[in-house]
């Protein structure tokens, strides 16, 4: 197995095609370490990103954000700006792991680890992120929800890689959140995750919403029937309520040791209303 760093995206490229599929991307290199460990994927090439400096930064951009895939999650964090925007994602990320790997993950690892029950990807969703996608036929913008398939699977063809993620600008009186239940206190898999995204308009009715769900089907799901519950009122309990619903209808959970699919459903729809009503209060103080 072959060690590469290269400095840029182009070498980068080049480095994945000419393996032919037989690469894994580094960036953080918490879930990729443990995998090589465990002997569960045997690459030719491993191709460490962290010196190319697109990749490294947090940069403002048309009023948002562009986010490298290999910034850290304990960077996030100490980004003032950008947690003012959009806490939702910086708490999501925040969740991965302990303060230790917070060192080393990168939201762009939890994305293309492609894992159900990632924290960062529901919040993503509801933020309407986008992926810049580096490849040998250039560069391709996709919307997060769209670059996992299913468990370990992403859109991502041969040579390619995601560069950076994108978070777009904030309305005025805009305001999202990341809640997930998990077993234990601290560091397990998320049973359920719900990110939710809001806008009101000056009379504090909501005019734009984006709902996204994770660890109750093949990949996380944005939810389009929850937000339309929401567009158009005030955010009241009924709002909340058809929002819930709309929820639980979306799941599509396995039973496993975390939990049933009856409890996920369930859960889903709890954690759903108390990141709504987060999102609500913090649209309501900007």
């Amino acid at each position: 197995m072959r060690y590469e760093v290269p400095e840029t995206v182009d070498a980068a490229v080049a480095l994945l095609a000419a393996a032919n599929g037989s690469a894994r991307i580094l960036a953080g290199g918490t879930d990729l370490l443990v995998q090589l460990r465990a002997g569960l994927v045997e690459p030719d090439v491993v191709v460490d990103i962290k010196k190319i400096s697109q990749t490294r930064q947090v940069t403002a951009q048309d009023g948002g954000f562009r986010v490298g895939a290999a910034v850290t999650g304990a960077e996030l964090d100490e980004h003032p700006d950008l947690k003012k925007n959009w806490p939702g994602v910086v708490e999501a990320a925040e969740l991965i792991g302990s303060t230790q790997v917070q060192g080393r993950a990168t939201m762009g690892g939890n994305l293309c680890n492609a894992s159900p029950a990632a924290d960062s990807v529901p919040a993503l969703i509801a933020a309407a992120a986008t992926c810049q996608i580096a490849g040998p036929d250039g560069e391709r913008t996709v919307p997060v929800e769209s670059i996992c398939t299913g468990p370990g699977k992403t859109i991502l063809g041969t040579g390619e890689f995601v560069v950076s993620l994108i978070l777009p600008a904030r309305p005025p009186h805009s305001g999202d959140a990341y809640l997930r239940f998990i077993p234990r206190t601290e560091m397990d898999i998320a049973v359920v995750g719900v990110g939710v995204s809001l806008t009101l308009d000056g009379a504090g009715q909501c005019i734009a919403a984006r709902v996204g769900l994770g660890a109750v089907a093949a990949t996380a799901l944005l939810v389009t029937e929850a937000a339309d519950a929401l567009v158009g009122t005030a955010v009241d309990e009924g709002a909340v309520e058809k929002m819930q619903q709309a929820v639980r209808a979306a799941c599509r959970p396995i039973d496993d040791k975390r939990g049933t699919i009856a409890y996920r459903t369930q859960v889903s729809g709890v954690l759903a209303g108390r990141a709504c009503r987060i999102a609500l209060e913090r649209a309501g103080e900007h």
